[in-house]
Order: C-alpha cells, then sequence, then structure tokens
C-alpha cells in the first residue's frame, strides 16, 4: 500500500483543536496526528507557526488549554512528524508570504499533499502539488 504524506496547514490544525464535535474532519485529522495514524511532515517555521496561533488569546478562549497543555499537544504532534528543514520555494511564491514556509515543504517533498481550509491556497495551489481539505482526507484517507 502507498502510504501518502501531507503537510497539515495551521488553520486545520487549530480548526481541530478548538471544534466541540469529534467526528468533524478537522478533530478526525488532529487525531490521526496525535495517534500516528497520518504521516506528515513539519518543519521549525511549521511547529512555531502552530504554537504561536494556538496561543494567541481569542484562540485559546475558545480550546481551554493551559500552555503546558498546548506544550503536550505540539511535543505528540512533533514525535509523530517528519521533521524537515526545506530550503526556500525558489521557483514559486505562495499566494501570501506568510505561507512561504509551506510552499518550501511542499517544493522539497514532490508527493507531499496539502491539508488546508485556506481558499487561496485551495484555489491557488503550488505548481506540481495537490490540496485537499480535511473533508477530503477523511473520504479518501482516514
Amino acid at each position: 500500500m502507498n502510504r501518502r504524506v501531507f503537510v497539515v496547514d495551521t488553520n486545520v490544525l487549530v480548526a481541530g483543536v478548538i471544534t466541540s464535535r469529534p467526528d468533524a474532519p478537522t478533530a478526525r485529522l488532529v487525531d490521526a496526528m496525535l495517534e500516528g495514524r497520518i504521516i506528515y511532515l513539519l518543519s521549525p517555521e511549521l511547529l512555531r507557526e502552530y504554537e504561536q496561533v494556538l496561543l494567541r488569546p481569542a484562540i485559546a478562549r475558545l480550546h481551554g488549554l493551559s500552555s503546558p497543555g498546548i506544550e503536550t499537544i505540539l511535543t505528540e504532534i512533533t514525535a509523530n512528524a517528519i521533521w524537515r528543514e526545506p530550503l526556500a520555494d525558489t521557483k514559486h511564491s505562495a499566494p501570501d508570504a506568510k505561507d512561504s514556509h509551506i510552499w518550501a515543504l511542499l517544493a522539497n517533498e514532490a508527493q507531499a499533499i496539502l491539508i488546508t481550509g485556506d481558499k487561496p491556497l485551495i484555489d491557488n495551489p503550488r505548481p506540481g502539488s495537490s490540496v485537499i481539505t480535511p473533508a477530503t482526507w477523511v473520504d479518501h484517507f482516514d
């Protein structure tokens, strides 16, 4: 069986952490990450972004986790990930410069599939890369 490799965008991780619905596609995806049932890439920049967004006061109010609770989640996510320190993508630019680190991961792992809910990334995928939503991941890969 050919297992796919994914890049999980921050909006997906955060949505999975804050949802109250355990059957939501984002929650199922985060559970798969925490349980090691999905192969996914992680870089220093993406991990830093996960942490920064989860620590935002408005987001923290929604998930109700303490800083140590967030640290525990991020430690598990890191432990189950394939760690990469990719070079910048010099051929293509992300629709938003803040997503350049995602483009770098995709450029360095040609077969990786981005999972996102970010419409600009869905509508303007990195050339040569695939982009899917969390619902598509549940339908085809979970």
